[in-house]
């Protein structure tokens, strides 16, 4: 039998998010985003069977159903004929934790389809990419292309190069977010800031005078992410706290490893409920 392809799914963090308007069905975004060493560890090969398999392990694959971002991307590709009537068993380590904003699942189809691509064993070009990222998810597009990106509000992705890596760490409370019901809160939207192909955007000094729309909504929601974003914005060395995506993940800048191991040993002690890892933007 033949044996597995493995490959890695990063986590995505966004440093700031501005919600410019509402289509039909979506609501219009702008971002900026990064990628972090924290990753989902995937196994994949062809099998000879009549449908494909695909299994979730770890600490983050209990609450996964049948109906998700990877058989989504499977029965879109079969439909498409794409993959020519072969089969796969997929095996997906979670490492990223669900209901966070750090798109582990939309990741997942995002790296399984850019494998099937890069292997060969799916023809189709960029323009096919991006329809079938779409029709899975408005995240997956961000997967195709795993680095520093300036998402534009008409849907325009630049990859910003040589960005320094940012040392974070991230938080996850013992609890999450639909982000289905966190976007029906929004009631206003902002003007778009992200004009230009701008590198200097990445900097704390432009990301402190940003900030992720949606984090206001949660906060005034769910007062213990509050407290949570207070205690961090009072650790020495902080350089920012901002939430990720539509949450219920906090991200903590820090200007050293060091100092994010330390940061990582006090909350732990201090919220013990919930998890947190130090990391760094790749």
């Amino acid at each position: 039998m033949r044996s597995y392809w493995k490959i890695k799914s990063f986590a995505k963090i966004n440093l700031a998010l501005n919600i410019v308007g509402k289509s039909k069905s979506l609501h219009k975004i702008e971002s900026l985003i990064s990628f972090i060493n924290l990753s989902d560890e995937i196994l994949i090969r062809e099998i000879q069977k009549e449908k494909h398999q695909i299994k979730f392990s770890g600490n983050f694959s209990k609450n996964i159903g049948q109906e998700n971002t990877v058989s989504k991307l499977l029965k879109i590709l079969d439909k498409k004929n794409l993959l020519y009537n072969k089969k796969y068993e997929i095996k997906i380590n979670k490492n990223i934790p669900i209901k966070a904003g750090l798109g582990g699942g939309s990741m997942n189809a995002a790296s399984i389809l850019n494998f099937l691509t890069k292997k060969k064993k799916i023809k189709i070009n960029k323009k096919k990419i991006i329809e079938i990222s779409k029709l899975i998810g408005s995240d997956v597009i961000l997967g195709i292309y795993s680095k520093n990106l300036i998402l534009k509000s008409n849907g325009t992705i630049f990859c910003i190069p040589n960005i320094k890596n940012k040392k974070v760490i991230i938080i996850k409370p013992d609890f999450g977010f639909s982000t289905k019901k966190i976007y029906k809160e929004v009631k206003k939207f902002n003007r778009p800031k992200f004009y230009r192909n701008d590198k200097n955007l990445f900097n704390y000094s432009k990301l402190k005078k940003l900030s992720n729309d949606l984090e206001l909504i949660c906060l005034k929601k769910y007062p213990k992410l509050k407290i949570l974003k207070v205690f961090l914005e009072k650790m020495p060395n902080i350089k920012l706290v901002r939430m990720t995506g539509s949450g219920s993940a906090i991200v903590a800048y820090f200007s050293s490893s060091k100092f994010c191991k330390q940061a990582e040993i006090k909350v732990k002690k201090h919220f013990r409920k919930y998890w947190c890892i130090a990391a760094k933007t790749i």
